[in-house]
């Protein structure tokens, strides 16, 4: 059985268009109309519980800066 590599080399720039793919993908999934059946429109709302709780844990990966020699001002 094959192994998950656990060690990724991914840029900022590969996140950001990650997180702007799943974003889209949110919201074109939020437009839709629920498909015809309980069964579809429960993998529907499967997957956008999905794609938000990897939007979160991307989210609280992230480290915001804050300037160390100046009065920081919040906004």
């Amino acid at each position: 059985m094959p192994q998950y590599n656990d060690m990724f080399e991914l840029s900022v720039s590969d996140l950001e268009l990650i997180e702007t793919s799943l974003r889209t993908r949110f919201e074109a999934l939020s437009r839709e109309e629920p498909g015809s059946g309980a069964g579809l429109a429960e993998d529907q709302e499967k997957l956008l519980r999905q794609i938000h709780d990897l939007l979160g844990r991307l989210h609280n990966q992230k480290v915001f800066y804050r300037p160390r020699d100046e009065t920081y001002v919040g906004g």
